[in-house]
């Protein structure tokens, strides 16, 4: 019974554990749709946007949480 509790937890902890991910990809997301949507930015200006932009949050997520894990 307790390794499914932990596995439960690992599995939740997927995809809440990272709240200023999900945060900053919501920014991201909402930002650029205005932009496009307002025709600030063409739609593909807008899709290299997104994409570069995730890589930019993904990637600092990953270090952050390297940085969480090498200091245990």
């Amino acid at each position: 019974m307790n390794i499914l509790k932990i596995a439960f937890r690992e599995l939740i902890g997927m995809f809440i554990d990272d709240g200023a991910l999900a945060l900053f990809s919501l920014l991201l997301v909402l930002g650029v749709g205005l932009a496009v949507e307002t025709m600030l930015i063409g739609p593909t200006a807008g899709a290299v946007l997104l994409v570069a932009g995730c890589l930019v949050i993904l990637a600092e997520s990953v270090m952050r949480a390297a940085r969480r894990t090498f200091r245990r």
